[in-house]
């Protein structure tokens, strides 16, 4: 009888650490208090063109790691207003859907800009425990001033007719406007409108990162406006200055492995592709979403 009771707590001693090996295996870095809500940038929705996810492998990244992600699409071009009416739209039938109190967001691009304006002027606030900003351009864009700068007066209705068109019929937005788009993102209109109407609301966490290009851009089609970018605002992604992506508590500069060439505007959310040398975005929103959940949220 000794013998086997001394077999038993052999067995027992012996899967004793496999069986908290496996409880600690199965807990969730991702598990925050409240829902995840992605908000898309400028020129895209959340699928594009219907086939490419905006998010390349991002949501299901987190969803392995035990958090509940939504995400919301608006026109790809339009005003900062009317994607952050679409938005909030969204974003209740999301609570509504949940039956959380709150959610914490999560932009890329115009979607760190049309969320603000959602949470301080449209009344998500009391709804909304944090605000991630990942490359937004919160300070405007040179490569926005240059663009509206470039199209004459007299030929505006021309080409926001035209991109409008093709946004439309191609894209699939619905009454898009894309000269607004462009103008809105212009250094002027956000540091001497937009900022100074859209404050930081009390109880909601703000943070922010940047992604930088280095030594060129990994998505080519960004290489030219890089350049620009770099003798207009410095250190850039391609589109956003990391000046610029700085909001609320600034958490720092993403720019992939020593021997790629950067983390440019696209390769922070999985583009091109998935294609993304050095840099794997799938695991930096797992870090950020980790983050949250450790502060509370």
């Amino acid at each position: 009888m000794k013998k086997l009771h001394a077999i038993i707590l052999l067995a027992v001693f012996l899967l004793l650490p496999v069986s908290v090996m496996a409880g600690g295996s199965s807990s969730y870095t991702c598990d925050t208090k409240y829902p995840i809500v992605l908000a898309h940038g400028m020129g895209a929705s959340a699928e594009i063109l219907g086939i490419v996810d905006y998010w390349w492998g991002i949501p299901d990244a987190l969803k392995n790691e035990g958090a509940r992600v939504y995400v919301t699409s608006v026109n790809g071009m339009d005003s900062t207003r009317n994607k952050a009416i679409d938005f909030k739209n969204q974003f209740l039938q999301i609570k509504a859907i949940t039956g959380a109190a709150k959610l914490n967001i999560i932009g890329h691009s115009h979607g760190c800009l049309y969320t603000r304006d959602a949470v301080s002027n449209l009344g998500l606030s009391p709804y909304v425990a944090s605000h991630t900003s990942i490359a937004g351009p919160h300070r405007g864009s040179a490569i926005a001033d240059i663009v509206v700068g470039l199209v004459p007066d007299s030929m505006e209705w021309l080409v926001g007719g035209t991109l409008d068109f093709v946004y439309a019929f191609i894209f699939g937005d619905t009454n898009p406007n894309s000269l607004q788009n462009g103008y809105d993102l212009t250094r002027s209109y956000m540091n001497n409108t937009f900022n100074p109407n859209t404050p930081n609301m009390a109880g909601v966490y703000y943070q922010s990162w940047a992604a930088k290009a280095k030594t060129s851009c990994p998505s080519v089609i960004l290489e030219p406006t890089w350049l620009v970018l770099l003798a207009y605002e410095g250190a850039n992604d391609g589109l956003v200055s990391v000046n610029s992506a700085k909001w609320g508590n600034f958490r720092g500069i993403e720019e992939a492995a020593w021997y790629s060439p950067g983390c440019d505007h696209l390769n922070i959310v999985g583009q091109l592709f998935g294609i993304t040398p050095g840099f794997d975005a799938g695991e930096f929103f797992v870090n950020v979403v980790s983050d949250l959940k450790n502060r509370g949220y």
